[in-house]
């Protein structure tokens, strides 16, 4: 017997169903305004609010995307923004059926004692604002913990204290009615090969469901967002198969058949590489009780920010970049990409060493 009481118990079932349904996902929006300020820079445009909001209308009013995304997440100030013509982003989203979320983590800080493992920030004042944001439109949260691998990484502490973090999280969200995703992000950096991530993805995921198991989480009313089971960055690559492999089995292992979706990160993969590997693990034979979809930021954004370059007049050409990765990124959830979405740039390494938000 579950002892899960929230008005929004009905809610959450509903809502994180509705974000994993096969043939959407979600578009992670939600860069922080100095990560922004770092993609802006690649293609020299200014770190304002008004270009911001620019980049952020392209992309919720992009003919036909909205289509193919259950789910947006949105860093604070972008909540509040509006369109040119004064309509606000909340409401564009909801019309086209697409559900507004919330980054809601403070970042990461150092663990003492630790070689440069991390913890997330964000506990203390989180209930007030889920009530804010909740009030605000948003209907699910993001938190993002990050381990490594290395010679001794990840360590015991930083695999319990993220998955506690996560829990305690989750726990807040739910009772503010927010759907929480999980996201206990594997880095990609190292030169450890496929088994040695699938190794570390199954113990902090186990970790992670028996901490949701010990705050009372309601599954059902969750998502989760892992890496994918990939060799480290300086290993040499395999195939899209291997990676599907690996990656369910280690899934199967590890999430409890009660979570309704899985919703992957690109980690710093080609735009291409994402969708490909995603739709590997959709054409995988074989048991996989939950829909596996995605959750992309730069995976989604990378070559429609290039074709932008910050010039009003190149923003149905971006729009048009969109639209073909996310209806790759939705084929790929059905196992049914050709292969035919492989644009210029859309094969380059997006990885970033120690990726901050």
């Amino acid at each position: 017997m579950s002892s899960f009481h929230s008005q929004y118990k009905d809610e959450l079932i509903a809502n994180a169903t509705y974000i994993g349904s096969p043939g959407k996902g979600i578009l992670a929006a939600d860069e922080s305004t100095g990560t922004i300020g770092k993609r802006f820079a690649s293609i020299g445009v200014d770190n304002v609010e008004a270009n911001r909001r620019i980049l952020r209308e392209l992309l919720f009013t992009a003919p036909g995307a909205l289509e193919c995304l259950s789910g947006v997440i949105l860093f604070e100030e972008t909540l509040y923004q509006k369109t040119a013509s004064g309509k606000p982003f909340v409401d564009v989203l909801k019309e086209a059926g697409v559900l507004p979320g919330i980054k809601v983590d403070k970042g990461t800080i150092e663990l003492p004692g630790t070689n440069g493992e991390t913890t997330t920030q964000g506990l203390d004042d989180l209930g007030q604002r889920c009530k804010k944001y909740y009030e605000s439109g948003a209907r699910f949260a993001k938190w993002r913990a990050v381990l490594k691998i290395g010679q001794t990484e990840p360590s015991q502490l930083s695999i319990h204290e993220n998955a506690y973090g996560l829990a305690r999280y989750a726990a807040i969200c739910q009772e503010n009615g927010l759907v929480p995703i999980v996201e206990p992000e594997i880095l990609v950096d190292g030169s450890h090969d496929i088994a040695k991530c699938a190794y570390v993805t199954e113990i902090v995921l186990a970790a992670c469901y028996k901490a949701l198991s010990d705050h009372h989480v309601l599954l059902e009313g969750t998502l989760l967002k892992p890496n994918m089971v990939t060799p480290g960055s300086e290993s040499a690559k395999v195939a899209p198969e291997v990676i599907a492999e690996h990656t369910v089995r280690a899934l199967l292992r590890t999430v409890p058949a009660a979570v309704p979706a899985i919703v992957f990160l690109s980690g710093g993969q080609s735009e291409e590489e994402a969708t490909v590997n995603l739709n590997a693990m959709n054409k995988l034979k074989g048991k996989k009780p939950w829909s596996l979809t995605f959750s992309y930021g730069r995976a989604l954004q990378q070559s429609t920010l290039k074709a932008w370059g910050g010039k009003d007049e190149n923003i149905p050409k971006a729009q048009a970049t969109l639209l073909t990765r996310c209806k790759a990124n939705s084929q790929a959830t059905l196992g049914t990409y050709k292969g035919d979405a492989n644009l210029e740039g859309a094969t380059e390494s997006l990885h970033v060493k120690d990726y901050k938000y």
